[in-house]
């Protein structure tokens, strides 16, 4: 994600011989997303990546489109079902090593969990959503990143006495200098939306100027999920082909 490569490449050449590209790869969009909108616009192509973020869960059509009435100012969610899964074991009462261990058994965490616990896959989708759904034009170094791998079972305990409940938190805000994103652990109150988000699920709220807060729920990973993202995206491209 770092360069993109060799995603990046390929999605470039077929935007310029005029060819529509839709892809789930996380790389092209998180390095050069505006530039390559703007390659498909040249070209009248179309790019797509519907699947980048919460995977077959609508945020990016969901916050173009149906929220394109309203400015949103904030954005913040969970976009890592790994962390999620693991800090809702933890909430059980499993330390960090037994629930990444069950992650692991299940098929949530990889061999290499890294890139999960770390917070680098939740900084890249953060990354998109801050320069396709708020304008941003940020690189991956301007989001800060904190993973959750220094949460003990005593941070759990300590939350659930202050009514609150620890997340890895996807942040995107607006600002008077423009768009100030992050990743990092956050106790969130239990009468949020997002508190009540368990398991491998995930989870976006935006904060609009018209419509308040509005939360989408849904997997952020699989192969059904991922299919379903690009179909969707094959749709549109039709109906918009269409017009």
């Amino acid at each position: 994600m770092e360069t993109g490569g060799p995603a990046l490449e390929h999605v470039r050449t077929a935007l310029e011989e005029g060819k529509h590209v839709v892809s789930t790869n996380k790389g092209p969009v998180a390095q050069e997303v505006n530039k390559l909108l703007d390659l498909a616009d040249k070209n009248e192509a179309k790019y797509k990546f519907e699947g980048t973020v919460l995977s077959g869960t609508p945020a990016i059509n969901l916050a173009s489109k149906n929220l394109a009435g309203c400015d949103i100012n904030e954005i913040k969610g969970i976009v890592n079902g790994t962390t999620n899964y693991i800090l809702s074991k933890m909430e059980e009462g499993m330390g960090y090593e037994e629930a990444l261990d069950k992650a692991q058994e299940l098929g949530y965490a990889e061999a290499d969990p890294t890139g999960d616990v770390e917070g680098i896959d939740a900084q890249g989708k953060t990354l998109i959503l801050s320069n396709t759904l708020m304008n941003a034009d940020i690189d991956l170094e301007d989001v800060d990143r904190e993973g959750i791998t220094e949460i003990t079972k005593d941070d759990i305990e300590k939350a659930k006495e202050e009514g609150k409940r620890w997340k890895l938190i996807a942040h995107s805000e607006r600002t008077a200098d423009g768009v100030d994103a992050k990743v990092s652990p956050e106790k969130i109150p239990l009468d949020h939306p997002l508190a009540g988000v368990m398991g491998p699920t995930n989870a976006l709220t935006f904060s609009t100027d018209h419509l308040g807060d509005v939360t989408i729920v849904g997997p952020g990973a699989g192969k059904e999920e991922t299919g379903y993202a690009l179909l969707v995206d094959l749709l549109a491209i039709n109906e918009e082909i269409k017009d």
